[in-house]
């Protein structure tokens, strides 16, 4: 019946349905975000909130002719916010009951921040991969509601381009309003505008009591105000508190120290403290009767203690670009730096990515710096790469040298925690210059073991100049820096040294460089890594993950009575898998092209909903029967993608990399959008496909891990693997014709 009172229905099931896909990904890009900045660990398991906000979606279609699990959804969501509470105080207070490889830093993967400290070894524990477990779950079951209601509202629509239209529109549009809406709005106002998504669906039905619901929908808004959940125990001791793209940011302006993600970070410092490591450099480069330094590139520059520096020992007509990807901590040092660098006319201030800036800018230095470089986060959920790592590859020191003067000098410090990641960084970087680097540690060692570890700041110089720094340390028998010139003690940064007598003596260390000792490339890079391994804490945090997820997928699918796992269900299995791989590879490719920024993850997710958008308006325009063409352009498609070098676009005008890149990345994504809607309608009943899917979308990214042993440029030869099955599989039945578009839902393609 087609009269306008049907009209009206399917208007507003379209309308719901756009309004539901909207609040589902803002809900789940907010949590991507705010959970792991409240508990630490959980940047240890790549796709933790991702994969549960999967779960929870797959096991909501299941569920969608069944019980009211929106009715739950507020207290779950209170109860994810209230355990996110209670981590932080964990974390800072009760350290000992948590067990990251009995509390120590696990010598085959580095995370910053791990180091807690080690309680009574007969102690009772919690291993950590239990809870990221818990959160993991936690997340499924929040989510779960919001899936019962996108799969109502596709059941209910019988027009398949609009439902897909008004879906896939939803999702765009909240992707790009979380994008907008968490640049200047704190986290209290992203859970309150999901709350009122809640609420508008909770009060469509007229047998829940409003006041009730009401109720139910405040308390998460009130626990995140600053009165309740600001009684957190980093903002007891920092209670201003913002949020970048990438951190949660507490600061103290009378001690000037930053926080981001619940570790200490920064400490702004004038240049009338004790000197830190930061003059090293132009104190060698004096002593060694060298020219100052008149062009100079810091990247990571933060606050501006080494652009401060560079102001006081460069030349006084020199120029200084200053490379720092975090709004907020560069807004922080251009505001309250005690010697205001930011200020000096001197000085550029570049908000960005540094690999993206030294690979664009034809620039010449005579001093390129990598200024304490670590992140305390993945770049985005869907992989284990950092906002560094393209920094710290072969290929990027090659882009050091060539932006380098003929007499220039590089050098990056930290601490850097490990001595093997000093012997990778010495190793990749001579290999580059083609001579050893010049290696300081303070505290002095004479020697850096790579089975050791490496807490001292550590500073790595190599270039022309640095070769004649070295020549200048043989021919002194060591540096003497004065009392005013060496680290203090009571420095901020923590130098623990003895002058003596006012006088501190360095000379380089010797590192201990390992054979077989695989330097970081763009392919494979994983600076923080020791070996291509996946570490004994991720096959933890897989396993649990695995097994929450398959049990709650067949308890679900038992109750529906639609746990039979059939051809269409294998095939959908394999395909989501393949799809949750070609979406890592876009978000890596497009972090080393553009830069490792929030805005690029928002361009590439948006990217690939739009190719599911085109690719299910291809089946329904063209009636697609024969998969074979697809199947073998995607197959041929992934081919090039794994054969073409990932930097090859680099170096090229925006306007072809972005074309270039494009065709590459998205033309896979197409051919299995087509593949997955085809298969789809085929399927007699939808939500278990949907469910297969999901579950294999899941076991892709579990997946993605093998990164860490094959590199991303393979990760594409396994989801090649993965679509290449899910074609056998189809191989031994026949194609049939194409049933009516209504059975046609988008799913995780």
């Amino acid at each position: 019946m087609n009269g306008p009172q049907s009209s009206a229905r399917q208007g507003n099931a379209k309308r719901n349905l756009f309004l539901a896909s909207f609040l589902f990904l803002f809900l789940e890009l907010a949590l991507i975000r705010w959970l792991p900045a409240q508990v630490l660990f959980l940047t240890f398991f790549t796709n933790t909130v991702l994969l549960g906000s999967f779960l929870g979606l797959a096991l909501g279609c299941l569920a969608a002719r069944r019980g009211d699990w929106l009715r739950v959804t507020p207290a779950l969501l209170v109860a994810l916010i209230a355990a996110a509470a209670l981590m932080e105080w964990i974390r800072l207070a009760l350290q000992d009951i948590l067990n990251l490889g009995n509390n120590a830093t696990s010598p085959q993967v580095v995370f910053f921040g791990s180091e807690i400290r080690v309680g009574d070894a007969s102690a009772f524990v919690v291993p950590i991969e239990f809870v990221a477990g818990f959160f993991f779950l936690l997340v499924a079951l929040t989510m779960i509601g919001i899936g019962q209601v996108i799969g109502r509202q596709f059941a209910a629509l019988t027009d398949a381009v609009g439902a897909y239209v008004a879906n896939i529109s939803g999702s765009l549009a909240g992707i790009l309003a979380f994008s907008v809406v968490s640049w200047w709005l704190p986290p209290v106002w992203w859970f309150a505008i999901a709350c009122a998504g809640l609420l508008y669906f909770l009060l469509a039905d007229s047998s829940r009591r409003w006041w009730s619901i009401s109720l139910a929908i405040l308390a998460p808004v009130v626990l995140m105000t600053p009165q309740w959940f600001g009684l957190g125990a980093i903002r007891e001791r920092f209670p201003n508190e913002s949020w970048s793209p990438y951190y949660r940011i507490n600061y103290v302006p009378t001690t000037r120290v930053i926080v981001a993600n619940l570790i200490g970070q920064q400490t702004m410092i004038s240049k009338n403290d004790p000197y830190a490591g930061y003059g090293l450099p132009y104190m060698m480069n004096r002593d060694a009767g060298l020219p100052p330094f008149r062009e100079i590139l810091i990247i990571g520059a933060g606050s501006g203690n080494d652009v401060s520096r560079a102001l006081e020992w460069a030349a006084p007509d020199a120029h200084i670009d200053a490379v720092e990807i975090d709004p907020v901590i560069q807004s922080l040092g251009r505001r309250d730096h005690p010697d205001h660098p930011y200020q000096d006319p001197r000085v550029t201030g570049h908000l960005g990515d540094g690999r993206n800036f030294l690979r664009s800018t034809n620039k010449k230095y005579d001093l390129i710096l990598f200024a304490l470089v670590d992140s305390l986060v993945l770049h985005s959920g869907v992989s284990n790469l950092r906002l560094e790592s393209y920094l710290f590859t072969r290929e990027s020191i090659e882009d050091v040298k060539r932006c380098l003067k003929p007499d220039g000098l590089f050098v990056m410090y930290n601490y850097f925690r490990q001595g093997w990641i000093v012997a990778r960084l010495a190793k990749t970087s001579g290999g580059v210059f083609q001579r050893p680097p010049v290696v300081l540690t303070l505290p002095y060692r004479d020697r850096v073991a790579a089975d050791a570890k490496a807490d001292a700041f550590t500073m790595l110089m190599n270039g022309a100049r640095a070769e004649k720094i070295g020549e200048a340390f043989k021919a002194r028998g060591g540096y003497s820096l004065s009392s005013k010139e060496a680290p203090s003690p009571s420095s901020p940064d923590g130098f623990d040294l003895k002058a003596g007598s006012g006088l501190l003596t360095l000379s380089p260390a010797a590192v201990e460089i390992p054979e077989d000792l695989r330097e970081a490339e763009d392919a494979w890079p994983f600076l923080y890594l020791r070996n291509p391994m996946i570490p004994t804490l991720s096959w933890r945090g897989i396993g649990i993950i695995a097994f929450v997820s398959a049990i709650m997928l067949w308890l679900f699918a038992r109750r529906t009575g639609l746990g039979e796992f059939d051809s269409i269900s294998a095939r959908m299995f394999f395909l989501g898998a393949g799809f949750m791989l070609l979406e890592t590879k876009a978000v890596v490719h497009m972090a080393l092209i553009y830069g490792s920024t929030w805005i690029v993850n928002t361009v590439v997710f948006s990217a690939l909903l739009v190719m599911v958008l085109c690719a299910n308006l291809w089946v329904l325009r063209w009636k697609t029967g024969n998969l074979t063409p697809f199947y073998s352009a995607l197959l041929v498609t992934l081919a090039i993608n794994v054969v073409v070098p990932l930097n090859a676009f680099l170096g090229l005008p925006k306007s072809v990399q972005g074309i270039a890149a494009g065709v590459l990345l998205l033309s896979p994504t197409f051919c299995a959008g087509v593949i997955f809607a085809r298969l789809f309608a085929q399927a007699p009943k939808p939500d278990a496909a949907l469910a297969w899917n999901t579950a294999g979308a899941i076991a892709g990214g579990l997946t993605e891990t093998l990164s860490m042993v094959v590199g991303f440029q393979w990760l594409l030869a396994i989801a090649g693997l993965t679509y290449a099955t899910a074609w056998a599989l189809g191989l031994r039945r026949s194609s049939s014709a194409l049933p009516s578009p209504d059975h046609i839902l988008r799913g995780n393609a």
